[in-house]
């Protein structure tokens, strides 16, 4: 197993503990014997914490809850009994439905940046994930090691020493710059008479921690918080069991592991050689045939084939943005079409029919009827906004794309991480004469994604800074749309997924020409932002003296997500 680092408790913390969580000392374990609001707030703190979930809970969530009933509660009381049932009537009558009425929360520990994205896949499933935007990685572990991945097979190879002496030298370069760009902005950007000296403070860090967070390998670690019922795990652990990164395959074990003792029926089938077996068989066999076809097609175009150089060249068409590479002319017309249909008599098609005979002011207005008056972006319209999509393709910083990656309702598909499409340099960092520093570090981390690709392909991206760029592809109804567009154009949203909103929203309404569709994504934000968390830090500090926690009291990093 990796050396996952494990915590230290008291004995009165590991009393406690043992009834809440299913191990005390591994990075994966399952939360159980607590309401469901508990669980929920929990992982909310979570993804702005830099503590574990065990220490999380013992130092803001225990001293709230009646422990005192607690003793004797044993998360495998009746467990024997729903196991027979299951067996009956999933075994023998193969109702599937079955294993989606049981769920679990899951806390993932210790995760690097690209084994997050393998857990965040499924659309069927809840997730928190620590933030690098909130949390800073200059400081070290109780064992004194910087905050990333450690994989075995690299270690104990010829270039195990020059892993970790790159590594800690990426991470020593963040820690140096983060408090001299912390420094730059809070002089470039003094505090507002209005403001407290906290708001301007979270305000000015969060911007820093954007600035630098180019410099962190997809190596650095992340704890994430993971809900989904028996059926979306089954499906996710079959996923990563033959998963090209060892790290993803071993995870897979020690989530199989805790998850039996919670829901043991339920995952029943994920490592039965017949059932789960040929299930992951078969994804690894497609896999790996596909990338065979492709290489023999196309030489020049095979994953990874994009080497790395020392310099910052790419090639021509890997420029950082947007294209809208489908979707349908007629698509707003459908979307017109179906918001009629619950309130006619008519067929579809004869909907559709009478809808391309009104003039276009008479669509608009159907259009925006349906939409109504939304007082906030949490107020979309109907599923008639589903009935027209579009396909976009991204360059973008794998920063910005992991952001946009967790979107679940949303087909997300991406080519492997390397560092042959160059990187995105930071506004703050150059501008705050830190350039130098910024561009040796990311030269470091290629040099480094080089010497381990031969050895180590699968591996080699741990090396790769997240502000280097990747290609993807993001397929999304117009509902979808507005939710994803509104969400991360908001003004607290880090610069780069911002800028990508933005012409997601353009794409649409000067590309695709669906004007109405894009009129009705009312709360787009288009400006240019500075200090792009002081919004949300305002609201937050209001929120929190209407409720008498007072300014600096409280929980500050539950304000907004950004």
């Amino acid at each position: 197993m990796p050396p996952y680092v494990s915590e230290t408790f008291t004995a009165e913390e590991a009393a406690i503990l043992r009834r809440y969580v299913t191990n005390l000392d591994r990075p994966v374990f399952a939360l159980v014997n607590l309401p469901e609001v508990v669980k929920g707030a929990l992982f909310a703190r979570y993804s702005r914490s830099s503590k574990s979930l065990r220490r999380l809970f013992l130092d803001e969530f225990v001293g709230d809850l009646d422990v005192s009933g607690d003793v004797t509660v044993d998360a495998t009381v009746g467990l024997h009994r729903a196991q027979e049932l299951y067996r009956r009537v999933f075994l023998e009558y193969g109702d599937d439905s079955v294993a989606q009425l049981g769920g679990v929360h899951l806390a993932c520990e210790q995760s690097s940046n690209l084994l997050t994205k393998v857990l965040e896949r499924s659309r069927l499933m809840s997730y928190l994930e620590q933030s690098t935007r909130y949390i800073g990685y200059d400081s070290r572990l109780a064992t004194g090691h910087y905050r990333y991945y450690r994989p075995p097979e690299i270690l104990d190879s010829s270039l195990g020493a020059r892993y970790v002496g790159d590594m800690d030298r990426m991470f020593d370069t963040y820690a140096d710059l983060l408090p001299r760009v912390q420094a730059w902005v809070a002089t470039h950007h003094p505090r507002d008479p209005a403001d407290s000296d906290f708001v301007h403070r979270q305000a000015v860090r969060a911007k820093a921690l954007d600035a630098v967070r180019g410099l962190l390998p997809s190596a650095a670690l992340s704890n994430v918080g993971v809900y989904g019922t028996g059926q979306s795990y089954e499906l996710l652990l079959v996923h990563m069991r033959t998963h090209p990164l060892p790290e993803a395959r071993q995870y897979a074990e020690l989530m199989l592991e805790e998850l039996r003792k919670v829901i043991p029926s339920f995952l029943e089938r994920v490592d039965r050689p017949d059932r789960g077996g040929e299930w992951s068989t078969y994804l690894a066999s497609t896999r790996e045939a596909m990338t065979r076809t492709t290489a023999d097609l196309w030489p020049d175009a095979a994953g990874g084939a994009l080497l790395p150089s020392v310099s910052n060249e790419v090639e021509p068409t890997a420029v950082s943005g947007v294209t809208l590479l489908d979707f349908d002319p007629d698509g707003e017309d459908k979307v017109v079409a179906a918001a009629c249909f619950p309130s006619t008599s008519l067929p579809e098609p004869e909907i559709l029919r009478r809808v391309r005979a009104l003039g276009a002011d008479d669509r608009v207005q159907i259009l925006k009827t349906y939409v109504g008056d939304r007082r906030n972006r949490r107020h979309r319209p109907g599923r008639a906004f589903e009935r027209t999509g579009y396909r976009f393709e991204i360059v973008s910083d794998y920063g910005a794309f992991r952001d946009l990656q967790r979107h679940r309702m949303l087909t997300a598909e991406w080519q492997e991480l390397t560092t042959g499409l160059g990187w995105e340099s930071s506004e703050v960092v150059e501008e705050a004469g830190l350039l130098g520093p910024y561009t040796e570090s990311l030269a470091r981390s290629k040099e480094l994604h080089a010497a381990l690709l031969t050895h180590f392909p699968a591996q080699a991206a741990y090396a790769v800074a997240l502000a280097f760029r990747i290609r993807f592809v993001l397929q999304m109804n117009a509902r979808e749309a507005m939710h994803v567009i509104e969400l991360r154009s908001g003004p607290q949203g880090h610069p780069a997924y911002r800028r990508i909103a933005q012409q997601l929203h353009r794409a649409i309404d000067q590309t695709a020409g669906h004007h109405a569709i894009a009129a009705a994504m009312a709360y787009v934000d288009h400006q240019d932002v500075t200090l792009e968390r002081l919004g949300a830090e305002r609201r937050a500090e209001a929120r929190r003296s209407v409720s008498g926690a007072g300014g600096q009291t409280g929980n500050p990093q539950l304000s907004d997500q950004g």
